[in-house]
């Protein structure tokens, strides 16, 4: 038996690889067996490892996901109890605005708390109304006559109507015999219906 530094390939009959000596079949078998394997790794096991590694990613995004909606839904109950509350608490927001029905009392009652506060109206116009998102904006110019202390009870009775109303632009000036002309603007604000939504 010839050894491997014996070997020559001008020695070696390719028609007849049988009759090789062992150590040209040894490195022959580990040529191919490493041609193989190389041939498997590229051709199907590299495409394997880039699936899985697109997969790991999908897993970990996949996961982040889960536990996010776990944690929405382990607060589920908390949400729904807080938009119960704030359901309320809307609610009794908007029945301080007043409808449409109930503008015309709300102006009768703006006008009557200026004279049981013992003030004179010099003007009380009601302007056109300004839509808003949800509610609309009523503005009313008002002038009246009167002392310090009568705008005083004037703004506290307006405070204390069970609508809200708001005063803007106060401008006072004094007149004689202790008197004073106050000229602002009212606001009371109405909810939208449903059929004035988006117009």
């Amino acid at each position: 038996m010839s050894s491997l530094s014996e070997l020559n390939l001008n020695d070696l009959d390719f028609s007849n690889i049988g009759s090789w000596p062992t150590a040209a079949k040894a490195i022959v078998i580990v040529l191919l067996f490493s041609l193989v394997s190389f041939g498997v790794y590229w051709f199907d096991t590299q495409d394997q490892l880039e699936k899985l590694a697109s997969l790991e990613k999908e897993e970990i995004t996949l996961k982040k996901r889960v536990t996010g909606r776990a944690l929405r839904a382990a607060n589920l109950d908390i949400l729904k109890q807080q938009l119960v509350l704030m359901e309320k608490d809307f609610s009794k927001l908007r029945k301080q605005l007043p409808n449409k029905t109930e503008v015309a009392a709300l102006l009768v009652d703006i006008s009557q708390t200026g004279l049981s506060s013992g003030l004179e109206f010099e003007l009380f116009k009601p302007e056109r109304e300004i839509p808003k998102e949800f509610y609309a904006e009523l503005p009313i110019k008002i002038r009246v006559t009167g002392s310090y202390h009568e705008f005083g009870e004037f703004v506290s009775g307006i405070a204390a109507l069970p609508r809200i109303v708001t005063l803007h632009n106060i401008i006072m000036v004094p007149k004689k015999n202790d008197q004073m002309i106050m000229s602002a603007t009212a606001k009371t604000y109405r909810y939208l219906e449903e059929g004035e939504l988006g117009k």
